[in-house]
C-alpha cells in the first residue's frame, strides 16, 4: 500500500480518515484553508490554501501528485474535480458525486426528480425577498438552509413569516462557498431522523452499517446513538432508497444518507459522500468504524464482517466563546465512567458552538448509553486564554 492521498478538508473527521488511512501505510497530504486543522496533526504532509480557487488546487495537486484525491467538506471548487479524474486521479467517490452532493440543488433534484425518491416540498432563493415568496410557497413552518453548508450551520425554523429576514441572514453566514443562495423545505412532522450509513464497495455489494438516530439543536448535531429505534419495513426502504442514489452517483466510499422516519414511511433528507459527523458513534459501537470502512471501500479492501458491541451513543463538547488556547479539564472525571471514551479533535481555535471534542459510551440500552456520554460530555471543561 504505496499510495498517495490527498485529503481536501481536514477537520475532526478527516483527521479519523487519516487516522484509518496511517494504520494501513497510506501517505497522506492533508489540505484545509487554515494551519494546524485536527487531520494535519496526523498526515505526513499537509498544506494551506483556498480550495475554491482553482489555481490553489491545480498547483498543490501538482506538487504532490496523489494518487487518490478525498474530499472531506463542501467549499471546494468541485469543478476541477472531474480534471483531476480525467487525468488518472481517483476522486472519492466520483467528480461527478462530489459535484452533485457538495450543494444541497443538485442532489435533491436528482433525488426527486431523476430517481423519484420521496422528499420534502422544497423551493429555492437568491435574496432575502425571494426567500420570504418562496416562504409563502411551501408553507409554515418550514426549514431554511444554505445550499452549500456542513454540520447544520446557518440551518433556522421559519414558525412565523416576519423570520425570514433572520434566515436569510443567518443562512449567508452559515454558507460555504461564493453563491448565497437558499433551500426552503417544508417542515416534517416526523418521528426520528436517522443517519443511514451506506458502504458501496469496488468488488463487493453494498452493505449498511446499523441505522443511527441523533437529535439536533441549531442546525447541529448534539446527540447521535446506535441503533435507531425504527420498524424492519421503514429500515428495508431506507436500504432500498440509499442503494438507489448512491448506485446513481458511483464509485466507492461511505455515504451519510439521511432520512425522516414517520412511522413506516421514509423521507430522503440528504446525503454526504463521506464519513458522517452522527456516524462518530461508530468509534465505540464496533470493532470497524465509518472511517475504517471508508477507508476499506476506498481501497476496494474487503469487509467481511462488522462486529456491534451493543447500544452505543455520542455527545458533543461545544465551546462557548472565541479563543486561541484552550486546555481541557476533567477527563479523568469522564474516563471514570465505565464504558466511555472521549475524543478531543485538537483545534487550533475556538467560537460558540464549535465541535472541540466528543464523548462516547456504550451502554445495556440506548438510554442509558445517551446519558452517559452527556454526563462524560459534560464533566470536559473548556479553560479559555
Amino acid at each position: 500500500m504505496t499510495k498517495k492521498i490527498m485529503l481536501l478538508g481536514s477537520g475532526e473527521l478527516g483527521k479519523e480518515v487519516v487516522i484509518s488511512l496511517k494504520r494501513l501505510g497510506l501517505y497522506v497530504i492533508a489540505v484545509d484553508r487554515y494551519k494546524n486543522a485536527p487531520a494535519m496533526q496526523v498526515s505526513d504532509e499537509f498544506e494551506v490554501i483556498n480550495m475554491l480557487d482553482a489555481s490553489d488546487l491545480e498547483r498543490v495537486v501538482k506538487i504532490h501528485k496523489p494518487d487518490f484525491i478525498i474530499p472531506e467538506i463542501e467549499a471546494i471548487r468541485t469543478e476541477k474535480l472531474q480534471d483531476f479524474e480525467n487525468q488518472g486521479i481517483v476522486v472519492i467517490p466520483t467528480a461527478k458525486a462530489a459535484f452533485l452532493t457538495m450543494n444541497r440543488i443538485a442532489i435533491r433534484e436528482v433525488a426527486h426528480k431523476e430517481l423519484g425518491l420521496r422528499t420534502a416540498k422544497y423551493a429555492y432563493a437568491t435574496s432575502s425577498e425571494e426567500l420570504k415568496t418562496k416562504v409563502l410557497e411551501v408553507g409554515i413552518p418550514c426549514v431554511v438552509k444554505p445550499v452549500m453548508s456542513s454540520s447544520g450551520k446557518g440551518q433556522s425554523t421559519i414558525t412565523k413569516l416576519e423570520d425570514y429576514k433572520y434566515s436569510w441572514d443567518f443562512a449567508e453566514k452559515g454558507s460555504r462557498g461564493d453563491e448565497i443562495k437558499v433551500i426552503v423545505e417544508e417542515f416534517i412532522k416526523f418521528d426520528s431522523e436517522i443517519t443511514l450509513l451506506t458502504v458501496k464497495q469496488r468488488n463487493a455489494p453494498t452493505i449498511f452499517v446499523n441505522p443511527i438516530g441523533h437529535r439536533q439543536e441549531l442546525g447541529d448535531y448534539r446527540e447521535s446513538w446506535m441503533p435507531a429505534k425504527i420498524s424492519d419495513k421503514a429500515l428495508k426502504t431506507a436500504q432500498e432508497m440509499a442503494k438507489k442514489v448512491t448506485d446513481y452517483l458511483g464509485g466507492a466510499g461511505i455515504f451519510g444518507v439521511e432520512f425522516f422516519i414517520k412511522g413506516d414511511e421514509v423521507i430522503f433528507s440528504e446525503l454526504s459522500p463521506r464519513p458522517h459527523d452522527t456516524g462518530m458513534v461508530t468509534l465505540i459501537s464496533q470493532d470497524l468504524s465509518e472511517f475504517d470502512l471508508h477507508v476499506r471501500a476506498i481501497l476496494g479492501l474487503p469487509i467481511p464482517k462488522i462486529n456491534y458491541f451493543g447500544p452505543s451513543s455520542s455527545a458533543v463538547i461545544l465551546a462557548d466563546r472565541e479563543a486561541i488556547k484552550i486546555n481541557y479539564n476533567g477527563l479523568e472525571k469522564a474516563l471514570s465512567i465505565p464504558d466511555t471514551e472521549i475524543r478531543i479533535f485538537g483545534k487550533p481555535d475556538s467560537r460558540p458552538n464549535r465541535r472541540m471534542g466528543v464523548a462516547l459510551a456504550r451502554s445495556e440500552n440506548i438510554d442509558e448509553a445517551i446519558s452517559k456520554s452527556k454526563t462524560a460530555a459534560s464533566l470536559i471543561k473548556l479553560e479559555y486564554s
